[in-house]
């Protein structure tokens, strides 16, 4: 594996309390549609351009978003969250073995379903191995990002990152359709772990046209917004989104994720 020097995941490498002086989990979630993946991948490159060592976790394994990030030749060695879930215990020797390693990018890896996998490939879990690896990945690296899925009720692995995370990005469109689909989820999360202070509200896909009063209307206040770009969707559709966004459009969209990554990572 193609480990960077000093990096907590080289072989033999040691964490010191600096590695986790700033950082944590941070669960990515929000209605169909409105970007989370997306947000997910941009934040963990963000983090890994600046030397810091990150994992990204899909959790999607219905349809597994590997395929939707980088071209098979970017990836080094490709693995399965679906082989660690599957363990009766999760250690960290499991997860570390179950990373995907890519070729250009030492300091992100990542933890997901591969292509052509479901969630009936491998036994089913329970949120007992689904705590116990939030617990390791906070042994591995300092930075976590967890891109949940959109419903809970049957996301085993989604629902308990939102409880455990330290922080949550809370994405939604500026429709009536975001709107209704969080008063409808939101009540699945009624529980003395779920924290709204740890939540920050990020409108996302927001058009030219939508004034801060529609989003304040539709939404509430909101901590961070995410503009739609053209370019970003051409990534997302040709499975590029490891890429760089040059474009003009997407400059309003890279200066979001630096601010998410300054307030949430300190960096």
């Amino acid at each position: 594996m193609n480990f960077k020097k000093q990096s907590i995941f080289m072989r033999g490498g040691t964490v010191t309390e600096d590695d986790y002086e700033d950082g944590g989990i941070l669960a990515v979630w929000g209605s169909p549609g409105s970007g989370k993946t997306i947000a997910s991948v941009k934040l963990a490159k963000y983090l890994a351009s600046k030397k810091q060592n990150t994992v990204l976790v899909l959790c999607d394994m219905n349809a597994p978003m590997l395929p939707c990030i980088c071209p098979a030749s970017e990836i080094e060695s490709e693995h399965s969250l679906g082989s660690v879930l599957a363990a009766t215990h999760v250690s960290g020797a499991l997860i570390k073995h179950n990373l995907t390693t890519l070729k250009r990018n030492n300091y992100l890896t990542i933890l997901a379903m591969k292509k052509g996998e479901n969630e009936y490939t491998y036994p089913p879990f329970t949120d007992v191995q689904a705590k116990e690896l939030m617990a390791e990945l906070r042994e591995i690296a300092p930075n976590i990002i967890v891109d949940c899925g959109s419903y809970l009720a049957n996301d085993i692995l989604s629902a308990v990152a939102l409880m455990e995370a330290d922080y949550v990005l809370r994405l939604s469109n500026v429709d009536l359709k975001s709107v209704s689909y969080f008063s409808s989820q939101l009540t699945l999360l009624r529980d003395k772990k779920w924290d709204s202070d740890k939540q920050y509200k990020v409108a996302s896909n927001v058009k030219p046209n939508q004034a801060k009063e529609q989003i304040a209307g539709a939404i509430g206040s909101v901590a961070f917004t995410l503009p739609y770009s053209s370019e970003l969707e051409q990534q997302y559709l040709a499975g590029t989104l490891l890429g760089d966004l040059q474009m003009r459009d997407s400059r309003a969209y890279r200066k979001g994720i630096e601010r998410i990554a300054k307030e949430v990572f300190g960096c």
